[in-house]
């Protein structure tokens, strides 16, 4: 404060007070640029996150343009920058197709990393020639042997083989799977489920088989379907995603994931997304057929969303 206010009465007062504000607007304008900053910062680091997790998944379709036998399709949609589901599909060998569908507990980063960490566990050991069932029990002796944190996935994992159409998968604790048999209609498949993966070690899962018929679709999905919410806090529920998926039957894959998305929306109106979302959905063709999965994809290459 300059000398000339230092006069021993209120203008005194007055300045110092002045003074005292001013000092106290430059340090919280300094204050906001650097949580401005940080917040730049973070910014940044989740739209990489969020990069390098979609680029985690399988993201490119047609995903086996070389392949008649089948088609696939598959998106996630995370309620946060990054989210805990993920689907997965990969050849095990030039006969059997990998399917995985996957939900971690809880949302954003940690879901994210321990996310990462399940896909890859899951995909070592499918490559390895497992069974779905022995790929469930064996990720989950590895998550457990060192989950300090105590969280878990949510697992539907399905070996394909593609010159039959036989199926073989296991579930632990996932959603119910949904298949459509050719010229049918979209029903539940109540499969048997086993406990999460990571929740308790020790824990043993059992497989089960269907038979896939040319023409047959399969659709996987996670809770943030079933569970979208509206701004009463109505659930959407598996009854509103069968009639979404019946209303367009013989819809190519990527039609069918965009009619769910579009009644979802439709239910949920302007309430925030509460769950990650992620659907698939998987036609078999069966061998010798002549319908290539860039035609049953709409012909449109490209990333999901």
């Amino acid at each position: 404060m300059e000398p000339a206010f230092r006069t021993g009465d209120e203008i005194e007062v007055l300045a110092e007070s002045f003074a005292a504000l001013s000092a106290k607007t430059v340090q919280y304008i300094g204050e906001v640029a650097r949580v401005s900053a940080e917040k730049e910062r973070i910014g940044t680091e989740l739209a990489l996150a969020t990069r390098i997790q979609a680029d985690m998944l399988p993201n490119i379709y047609p995903a086996f343009p070389e392949r008649t036998e089948f088609d696939i399709y598959a998106t996630m949609n995370p309620a946060k920058e990054v989210g805990g589901d993920f689907y997965d599909f990969f050849l095990v060998d030039d006969d059997h197709l990998c399917v995985v569908m996957a939900d971690v507990s809880g949302k954003g980063v940690p879901a994210a990393l321990f996310m990462m960490a399940s896909k890859i566990i899951l995909q070592n050991n499918a490559m390895l020639g497992k069974s779905p069932a022995q790929i469930l029990t064996d990720t989950n002796a590895a998550i457990c042997s060192n989950n300090r944190e105590e969280m878990f996935v949510t697992v539907w994992l399905g070996i394909l083989e593609l010159s039959t159409g036989h199926l073989t998968a296991a579930n632990a604790g996932h959603e119910y799977p949904v298949l459509r048999r050719p010229n049918g209609m979209f029903e539940l498949v109540k499969d048997r489920h086993g406990f999460v993966i990571g929740g308790m070690e020790g824990v043993r899962y059992k497989e089960y088989s269907l038979e896939l018929e040319p023409g047959a679709k399969l659709f996987l999905y996670t809770d943030g379907v079933p569970e979208a919410t509206d701004a009463e806090n109505e659930l959407f529920d598996t009854s509103r995603m069968l009639d979404a998926l019946n209303a367009e039957p013989d819809a190519s894959t990527v039609r069918i994931l965009e009619i769910v998305r579009e009644a979802v929306d439709a239910f949920v109106r302007d309430a925030e997304q509460f769950d990650d979302l992620t659907m698939l959905c998987l036609k078999y063709i069966g061998p010798g057929e002549k319908t290539p999965g860039a035609v049953e994809s709409d012909g449109k290459p490209g990333k999901s969303a």
